[in-house]
């Protein structure tokens, strides 16, 4: 589904590349033409004045004074030959012109950068001619920018795209993660059941006391695991819980487990009773599932930190081990599922822990720090309130 979802993605971004260039060459094309549209359409507003100081029959008059006003869109500003302003100028802000004396320079300027001028000799001995100067329409203006308009109209699009691909497959994965939870959870059930009867039957049986209470603690331990696993895909109900108390619960219970070369230390900041909102059974397995994996990275010998600190909006929970480290290459990609570099596992203990703290109690976990052959911290942010 990840490539699928990655080749559906390069695939729209060709798309959307090849119809903003398309673009790009079309709007330059109809510029172009645009452009010999209206110097035409200069020549022929230039011509008409000519013809209005030259003519004498009204029919004359009247069809350049026709062809003179008929320009209401192209701005242009008339000079001599040696581009000296004459004060004229046709399609300009005359209010503008008045109060900024150099309103026409400046636009003679931008002119001159955008077409060549028109000449209209006037006489040969001496020299006198006129430089009619002329900027763009606003049609021509808005073909400029349409590329832009466009380009940013597909950006919007692929960003929506995108986004409703990303949320698709975050829905879909949550709905995996969630059937293949509660089924684990079911299919425990009947073994545990099952359990819990034979253990019924040998306390009836002298002598077996002390073998079903280390069996109790081992079916209660798989109770939790498929409470847990229950959990996952619905909505856990928070309590107001200790967190120093849940922290140092699981990290006595790793403890046992994690023999003599492995020092544990708890610092709380002179804090005993810290509270936040969470979900006690899973809140465990976050932790648990942290410290675990700080005993794999030590393989056996080293040292476990754990730090609590109160803040005025924030539990902040370090764990930190003298561990391997992760490599800069790595860090990215151990929440991601299937991610793991021990020979056995399936990669998905970290990723769950994200999902608990992120999606069931609102949080954040992170890797706040990390250095290969000197270990790695993992920080958990709780919101308070």
């Amino acid at each position: 589904m990840i490539k699928q979802w990655l080749n559906y993605r390069s695939v729209l971004a060709l798309v959307a590349i090849c119809i903003v260039v398309g673009t790009v060459f079309y709007s330059q094309y109809l510029a172009k033409k645009i452009a010999q549209d209206e110097r035409k359409k200069v020549a022929a507003w230039i011509e008409a004045q000519q013809t209005i100081a030259r003519a004498s029959d009204s029919t004359s008059i009247n069809l350049a004074s026709l062809i003179s006003t008929g320009n209401t869109d192209i701005p242009i500003i008339e000079t001599d030959e040696k581009d000296n302003l004459s004060g004229f100028s046709r399609n300009l802000d005359t209010n503008i012109i008045k109060q900024d004396k150099d309103y026409l320079k400046e636009q003679l300027a931008v002119f001159k950068e955008q077409n060549s001028p028109i000449l209209v000799e006037i006489s040969k001995e001496p020299y006198i001619a006129n430089k009619y100067y002329y900027g763009e329409s606003s049609l021509q203006k808005e073909v400029r920018y349409y590329p832009i308009v466009q380009l940013i109209v597909v950006a919007l699009f692929i960003i929506i795209v995108f986004i409703a691909q990303r949320t698709n497959y975050r829905s879909t994965q949550s709905q995996l993660w969630a059937g293949m939870a509660k089924e684990t959870a079911h299919q425990l059930g009947t073994p545990v059941s099952s359990l819990q009867g034979w253990m019924e039957m040998l306390k009836e049986v002298g002598g077996n006391e002390k073998m079903v209470g280390e069996m109790e603690k081992d079916v209660q331990r798989l109770l939790l695991i498929t409470d847990r696993f229950g959990k996952i895909g619905s909505q856990p109900h928070l309590e107001e819980k200790n967190i120093v108390e849940q922290v140092n619960y699981m990290m006595d219970y790793i403890k046992k487990r994690a023999g003599g070369k492995v020092e544990f230390s708890l610092d709380t900041h002179g804090e005993s009773n810290i509270i936040a909102m969470v979900s006690p059974p899973l809140f465990d397995w976050v932790i648990e599932n942290l410290l675990k994996n700080a005993l794999d990275a030590m393989e056996g010998k080293g040292r476990i930190s754990v730090g609590i600190k109160d803040t005025a909006s924030q539990i902040l929970i370090d764990i930190t081990d003298t561990g391997k480290g992760i490599s800069k290459a790595n860090i990215g990609k151990v929440f991601k599922p299937g991610f793991t570099t021990k020979k056995r596992g399936w990669g998905l203990g970290l990723t769950l822990t994200k999902r608990i703290v992120e999606e069931y109690h609102k949080g954040q976990i992170f890797i706040s720090h990390s250095e290969v052959g000197k270990g790695t911290t993992f920080r958990i942010v709780l919101a308070k309130g």
